[in-house]
């Protein structure tokens, strides 16, 4: 028996997928409505991770490996509270879950933004050529760093605190995520901004990933490997020009693409206005800091060790693209939410 966490999210479903195609029996914690006909097999749970008595009962002694992929992905200022509690509280639970069933192996879905940032790769002072980040890399805790990065490194310290204990674990750390998702959420709402045709688009590189070659590596080191010591394995399919990426989306959407590149300065100012929006309404900012510079940061995540350990690769962007947005149009009502 394998249990899922974050099931009905754009990792969790594909990981379903994978593991349903090698016949295995799933069984799945969900918050919202089961999706029960797409997923016909699955013993689904409802609940919330932060549940100690439900997890317990749910990892029960016919488990054998948890994937932990359920997160909230935020960049809203007002979520930081909700990331703690989610990433952070929520981890520990299914760790001290886990840790009291010896024998069980745990994947736990992180994230690049658990990586941090090099020093030189500062918003200010863009490096020309990407800089290389590595597993090597390591947590500048004098930095400043977005609560959503923040969160998933703590939630990977609970990680590392539970194979302390014993636990046998493997942590992946995806860069964004590309799939069929919901609109609303995480990176979708990338093809969503193509789809709506806006005329602006912020400058700066995108690190991204298939999620169908995020959950094929996660079970196939979860599944297919010898049993080692805890080890993170960095998860990107390569790296992109932000506009370009954009315009390659709309126009497999059939949509008008965007054409402005907005200034750095402009980008700022954006952020500032979108901050003081929120602060005064109480809505959601459309833009905020973190997300304003992000893809000024020239890095670029080297997935070197994960294609050595499992063999597999990582599919073209424009591959990618072309599936998602294909799906995107087949189905926009899709039950997913993205969860990373």
């Amino acid at each position: 028996m394998v249990f899922v966490t974050g099931a009905t999210g754009l990792i969790g479903s594909f990981l379903l997928r994978e593991l349903q195609a090698r016949g295995l029996a799933v069984r799945a914690l969900h918050r919202g409505a089961a999706p029960i006909d797409t997923f016909p097999g699955v013993e689904w749970v409802q609940g919330n991770l932060l549940d100690a008595t439900l997890l317990a009962s749910a990892i029960a002694p016919d488990v054998t490996h948890v994937f932990h992929c359920a997160g909230l992905v935020s960049y809203a200022p007002q979520d930081e509270d909700s990331l703690l509690e989610t990433n952070v509280e929520g981890t520990a639970a299914v760790v001290d879950a886990c840790l009291a069933r010896p024998g069980i192996r745990l994947g736990y879905v992180s994230s690049v933004a658990a990586l941090g940032s090099p020093a030189e790769a500062t918003d200010e002072q863009p490096a020309a050529i990407p800089q290389v980040v590595t597993e090597k890399a390591t947590w500048d805790l004098g930095a400043s760093h977005p609560a959503y990065a923040t969160s998933k490194y703590l939630g990977e310290l609970e990680v590392w605190r539970g194979a302390a204990e014993g636990l046998a674990a493997v942590i992946v750390n995806p860069s964004v995520v590309i799939g069929p998702g919901d609109w609303q959420r995480s990176s979708t709402r990338l093809l969503r901004y193509a789809y709506d045709e806006h005329h602006f688009y912020t400058k700066g590189l995108l690190n991204f990933v298939d999620v169908r070659d995020v959950a094929a590596q996660l079970v196939r080191l979860m599944l297919d490997l010898p049993l080692g010591t805890t080890e993170r394995y960095i998860l990107n399919g390569g790296i992109y020009p932000l506009g370009d990426f954009l315009r390659d989306a709309a126009t497999a959407l059939g949509r008008r693409p965007p054409t402005v590149a907005v200034p750095d300065w402009a980008a700022e100012l954006i952020w500032r206005f979108e901050h003081g929006r929120a602060v005064l309404t109480g809505a959601r900012p459309l833009i905020t800091r973190d997300t304003a510079r992000a893809g000024r940061r020239h890095i670029y995540y080297d997935a070197v060790k994960v294609q050595q350990t499992t063999g597999l690769g990582f599919r073209p962007l424009n591959e990618t693209i072309a599936w998602a947005t294909q799906g995107l149009k087949t189905n926009r009502t899709s039950p997913q939410t993205v969860v990373s």
